[in-house]
């Protein structure tokens, strides 16, 4: 198992992309932190996690635009598990629908504060428990929006754009450390946001893929699994897109 003997912590766990990661790390034998806002869903992934995997898992709840939920949570996996390996940071939201001149500084801002001052707040968090532990692995979660743009969602493009930045600073200072970090960025994928979406909307979205669909959890989670592994020791510092081809057009 990849992951044998390792402990990570999952943020935005309780559905989508998260849950997938967490199923998979424990898949490969990790004791998974499970962490999201929405304690329901979070609990259910510790429960399936259990189910199948017969793993060892917990729950804390955590909002990741807090600096002290991040560090708490942190050492949660501590105190817990004794150490920190690993970390995908994968909590984020949607964002307005709004264009630029009509945002306003409360979207502006609570898009900012989840999806980028969110991951900078967790590795500053999980980078001093890597170090002490010997070296680890942290993998961001961004977006084919991290590279290119797209109409009405300013906050959400600039974020993912910033966390790309961000995870390329972290892999140069922490590399002699034994720290990787790596981001990956999913095309539209089949999670929760997309729930509410009509049909239109979900054709249009898996249209914009050269594949012809929407992509999946499991496609996005066997990546984060790989970079989260020794099987990528030499690798820190990139960008990887699970995009369907979405950044080759």
């Amino acid at each position: 198992m990849l992951l044998e003997n390792k402990t990570a912590i999952v943020t935005g766990a309780g559905s989508g992309i998260g849950r997938g990661v967490a199923l998979l790390y424990a898949r490969e034998g990790a004791r998974v932190v499970v962490s999201d806002i929405n304690e329901n869903g979070g609990q259910e992934t510790v429960q399936m996690i259990n189910d199948q995997y017969q793993g060892e898992s917990i729950f804390v709840r955590a909002d990741v635009s807090s600096p002290e939920d991040n560090e708490a949570l942190a050492a949660a996996a501590g105190e817990r598990f004794g150490a920190l390996h690993v970390a995908c940071n994968n909590a984020g939201i949607a964002g307005g629908n709004k264009e630029v001149a009509e945002v306003t500084n409360e979207s502006w801002q609570r898009t900012i504060d989840t999806n980028l001052s969110g991951v900078f707040y967790a590795m500053r968090a999980q980078i001093p428990r890597l170090v002490a532990a010997g070296g680890g692995a942290i993998v961001n979660i961004a977006s084919v929006l991290g590279q290119v743009a797209d109409v009405k969602c300013a906050g959400y493009v600039a974020a993912k754009h910033g966390v790309v930045g961000l995870t390329k600073v972290a892999a140069l200072e922490y590399a002699t450390r034994g720290v990787r970090v790596n981001a990956v960025g999913p095309g539209y994928i089949e999670t929760p946001l997309l729930n509410n979406a009509d049909d239109a909307y979900r054709l249009a979205r898996a249209e914009r893929h050269p594949i012809g669909r929407l992509g999946r959890v499991e496609e996005v989670a066997e990546l984060v699994v790989w970079l989260s592994s020794e099987r990528a020791g030499f690798v820190t510092g990139a960008y990887y897109p699970v995009d369907g081809g979405y950044l080759a057009q």
